[in-house]
């Protein structure tokens, strides 16, 4: 069975059949028959399209439910875009209504999530629109931050922290804090300040693993403020997300069992017309 995302680029081949049977369609996806209807089961299409959509929205909910303890997670959102079955068969344009359903985009939900305190100096939510810049061109909005062997404020995964003028690396035996500006200090003395930036367009960012994105859009300046001592959780509700797997869940099966009446139905049609 193609992905959700290629099934939008399903390509349709026609065949009729002689003896006066009806035309009929087979759906191939790389050389592999997926589907087969008479022309008069084209409902079978759009159940399968709803089902495949239905399968990729439920793996869009498992995994903001698996990051529901991810510091600043952001959860995904899918929506999806009707049009007509002709327009993919390579036939006329009808207007018996019948539609099928493609994914039109998965948009990263980037509202804030809740902060909690930790009480440890090191860790920081992002208070307003932005993020905390990371080598390697990397962003992200999760604040626990730790120090490695070399004193360099880094991630929990390992990666450094940007400062305006590079890494931010804490003297030996000091003791750090960050104020609300995002200014480092050290024993009383400025280190450095956290670089926090913001994109004029956030769906040019692409998300990573660990809470970290990337973009091929030059950052702009953000007016985000640091709370330290606090963490951003996910932007995911638990609840309202298991209610919309329930959901989800309900529709898919509809649609699964459309499917097999409909295959039962052409079975039974394609049958009798083998003995004509």
């Amino acid at each position: 069975m193609p992905s959700p995302e290629s099934f939008s680029s399903l390509k349709l081949r026609l065949s009729v059949f002689t003896r006066g049977k009806p035309p009929s369609f087979t759906v191939f996806h790389d050389g592999i028959k997926i589907a087969f209807i008479t022309a008069m089961y084209k409902g079978i299409y759009i159940a399968l399209s709803g089902s495949i959509q239905k399968q990729n929205q439920i793996d869009t909910i498992t995994h903001n439910v698996a990051n529901v303890s991810t510091i600043g997670f952001k959860k995904s959102r899918i929506s999806f875009h009707e049009h007509m079955i002709s327009r993919i068969s390579g036939m006329a344009d009808s207007d018996d209504g019948k539609s099928m359903t493609h994914i039109t985009e998965i948009r990263t939900d980037y509202s804030p999530g809740a902060h909690f305190t930790t009480g440890n100096p090191l860790d920081v939510a992002l208070v307003g629109n932005g993020f905390l810049s990371l080598e390697g061109d990397r962003y992200t909005r999760s604040g626990a931050l730790l120090l490695d062997r070399e004193g360099y404020l880094v991630t929990t995964t390992g990666r450094r922290v940007l400062g305006a003028a590079g890494p931010i690396q804490i003297p030996p035996d000091g003791k750090p804090l960050i104020s609300p500006d995002g200014q480092v200090s050290s024993n009383g003395v400025v280190i450095g300040a956290l670089r926090i930036v913001d994109f004029a367009d956030t769906t040019s960012l692409v998300a990573l693993s660990n809470g970290e994105f990337r973009s091929a859009d030059a950052p702009i300046a953000s007016n985000a403020s640091v709370a330290a001592g606090y963490l951003e959780a996910a932007n995911v509700e638990a609840v309202k997300e298991m209610v919309e797997m329930i959901n989800t869940v309900r529709e898919f099966e509809i649609y699964q069992k459309a499917i097999r009446i409909f295959d039962d139905a052409a079975s039974r049609v394609n049958s009798e017309m083998a003995k004509v």
